[in-house]
């Protein structure tokens, strides 16, 4: 019997912008702690084995941020706080249940495009 796979991988936006930049950060001096309280969050409720999270670069949702993507599903989770996060563990990872008014809104996260899609949308 092999190693069970993660039931989910969570993707957390670690993109820090340097100061002075026009476009927002999912990380700064308030937001800089948000990775290591997912991970240990995930820790205390003994469920890391089972949850991987994933430090990432930009994901292109920088008005949005703080942000994280939960996989499978692709939910992309917004404006993270602390609290934000221990919800989404308790009441989606844990409970079934999407946390949607914490969803990125519509207007920002529309229906995915397949590759061959968006080479026909580019015209090549």
């Amino acid at each position: 019997m092999g190693i069970p796979q993660p039931a989910f991988y969570i993707f957390k936006c670690e993109q820090s912008s340097p100061p002075g930049m026009p476009k927002p950060s999912c990380v700064n001096p308030q937001t800089q702690d948000l990775f290591q309280h997912l991970a240990q969050k995930l820790m205390k409720e003994g469920i890391m084995g089972t949850v991987q999270p994933i430090r990432t670069s930009c994901l292109n949702r920088c008005l949005a941020g703080p942000v994280m993507l939960v996989e499978p599903g692709h939910f992309m989770y917004a404006a993270l706080t602390k609290e934000k996060i221990d919800r989404i563990i308790e009441e989606h990872l844990i409970g079934g249940n999407v946390v949607k008014e914490y969803l990125i809104s519509e207007d920002m996260w529309g229906e995915p495009i397949s590759p061959c899609e968006m080479k026909k949308q580019m015209g090549m």
